[in-house]
């Protein structure tokens, strides 16, 4: 007697955009493993949602408009700890990643992801993966990355501030190029544009006195800015 068909997956998402729910339910209505259960499109119809049988994946936006899509990560996480969860959403910022995995996400994806691989991406979380878009992968691993040694010369002298001081932006501007990001993901995350963090940047070679992001980096240390 032939092997009986595995269940399907049993999905659902909690969504406010009505683009994205389509194109998310296209994707899952076809793939032919899984079963879409439903959709929220708030926090209020998520917790309904929760308090009802588990599911496999749950896939999450963060921004909602009657709160944080965090509060139902949480919810879900207490309620069905064997769920994977996976966020989707347009922030990129550390605190949302961080605040999500905190609570229970094991997958972390932008909307500049392909909607056509979704399925694939939740095959990957109920496997055991954590798909995360690489973006946010080097985001979480440059928060764990040692920073860069002071020389020797450089941690014994005595730290003196700038004749002309770095505004709180322009401060804020310096510490995500010691992160590691490109300005355009700068730009991205300071909320402003490109040209403007530029303006930013050339302001702070002028008040360090530098000509390069290394060297900006070690009088910004050198001065205790950083």
């Amino acid at each position: 007697m032939a092997d009986s068909a595995p269940p399907l997956l049993k999905v659902a998402l909690v969504e406010d955009d009505i683009a994205f729910q389509n194109s998310f339910a296209a994707a899952v209505r076809s793939s032919g493993d899984m079963h879409l259960v439903g959709m929220a499109h708030n926090v209020a119809q998520a917790r309904r949602m929760i308090a009802g049988d588990p599911l496999d994946v749950l896939v999450v936006d963060l921004g909602l408009p009657d709160g944080s899509g965090i509060e139902v990560i949480r919810a879900a996480h207490d309620a069905w700890p064997d769920c994977g969860i996976m966020v989707s959403t347009t922030f990129a910022d550390e605190k949302h990643v961080i605040a999500s995995i905190e609570a229970g996400a094991a997958g972390y994806l932008l909307k500049d992801s392909s909607a056509e691989k979704i399925a694939d991406e939740i095959r990957a979380l109920h496997a055991g993966g954590s798909p995360i878009s690489p973006r946010i992968a080097r985001q979480i691993l440059l928060r764990f990355r040692p920073a860069e040694p002071v020389p020797a010369a450089a941690a014994l002298a005595e730290v003196t501030p700038i004749a002309n001081p770095l505004s709180p932006r322009e401060r804020e501007a310096l510490e995500l190029i010691t992160k590691g990001f490109s300005y355009d993901e700068i730009a991205e995350l300071m909320q402003v544009s490109r040209n403007t963090v530029m303006t930013f940047v050339r302001r702070i070679y002028q008040k360090l006195e530098v000509t390069s992001k290394a060297e900006a980096i070690f009088e910004a240390r050198n001065h205790g800015i950083l």
